[in-house]
């Protein structure tokens, strides 16, 4: 029987060697290594402790100081962000051919530029708790927030990779948001730029594509979709603006669809659930969808109430 099973095994490995070589995408074997992954993933996690020093914290220290832990996590981050970027640097044509030595070195230089921007990005996700604790009565204190809440989460992702997208990272910052994605349910592309105090509702079904501007002050329900209008195009639309511009102090309820790059949601607009907008919207509007009527069938063993004789069935019609 294991002679048998090792002939199966051989037979099998032969046959994907020989499926390796059919000259696809998936079949190459490519030189240099591929970013990992779980290093990224982990870098995020790292990070987060960096953003909030005293809410997350390495378990395996009983005792140390709030030097001692910047310091190593600040060592741990450079060493590993330099070497994937320093990996991934080569997926752009230009770094091709400027050898690994001036490779390394932007990539140190990126790493270096990126950590500089924390204190930047700390500013921001302060506001961002604010308006997340300011707009839901059900969150009990920020700590709740910034412990559970996968909006805040996806928002802090979203930060720390946009910051890398500007440096002209590729990869990584994708990584970390789908990542984020994959955790919460809420979609945000690296490129998408995100004002101050955003704040995100429930989230899961939320997606904000790669060029979206959002202002400050904007609240978004979960089931929003911020898109294209059409990628019939396909990588021609690659660099455009393609997604909606979101100005400030705008609220969009949940499953609210705004697409185009033209399209320009302004001021203090609120979008009422479920609409479906192609077109901007001036200053101060409020866009919702018509009351949808509604009809109800009964049959012999449910006849239907009659309110009058019946003042306990009122609350049926008076919605």
């Amino acid at each position: 029987m294991p002679h048998r099973m090792d002939e199966k095994i051989e037979r099998l490995t032969e046959a994907l060697k020989a499926d390796y070589t059919e000259g696809r995408t998936i079949d190459a074997l490519i030189t240099f290594d591929h970013p990992n992954k779980d290093i990224v993933i982990d870098m995020i996690y790292k990070l987060r402790q960096i953003i909030f020093p005293g809410f997350f914290r390495d378990q395996t220290y009983r005792v140390y100081t709030l030097r001692n832990q910047i310091s190593m996590l600040l060592e741990d981050i450079i060493y590993n962000l330099t070497k994937q970027i320093t990996i991934v640097l080569e997926y752009l044509p230009e770094m091709k051919v400027a050898g690994s030595a001036a490779i390394a070195a932007k990539a140190e230089e990126i790493t270096f530029a990126f950590l500089e921007k924390i204190p930047q990005i700390r500013a921001l996700i302060e506001t961002d708790v604010e308006a997340t604790y300011d707009g839901d009565p059900a969150a009990f204190n920020k700590d709740e927030i910034i412990y559970s809440y996968p909006g805040l989460f996806a928002i802090f992702v979203n930060r720390i990779a946009h910051e890398l997208h500007l440096l002209g990272v590729p990869l990584i910052p994708r990584i970390m948001t789908e990542y984020a994605h994959s955790q919460t349910g809420i979609d945000i592309h690296p490129g998408a730029s995100l004002g101050k105090f955003f704040f995100i509702d429930h989230g899961t079904g939320i997606v904000i594509g790669e060029t979206t501007v959002i202002g400050d002050n904007v609240k978004v329900y979960q089931g929003v979709t911020l898109g294209a209008l059409s990628t019939r195009g396909g990588q021609q639309l690659k660099s455009k603006k393609r997604h909606p511009t979101i100005c400030d102090n705008v609220t969009i309820y949940s499953g609210a669809s705004i697409l185009g790059g033209d399209t320009v949601i302004g001021k203090d607009v609120v979008i009422g659930a479920n609409a479906f907008i192609t077109r901007s919207v001036p200053d101060g509007a409020k866009v919702s969808i018509k009351t949808q009527e509604l009809r109800y069938r009964y049959d012999t063993s449910h006849p239907e109430p009659n309110p009058a004789a019946d003042e306990d069935n009122a609350w049926f019609y008076i919605i």
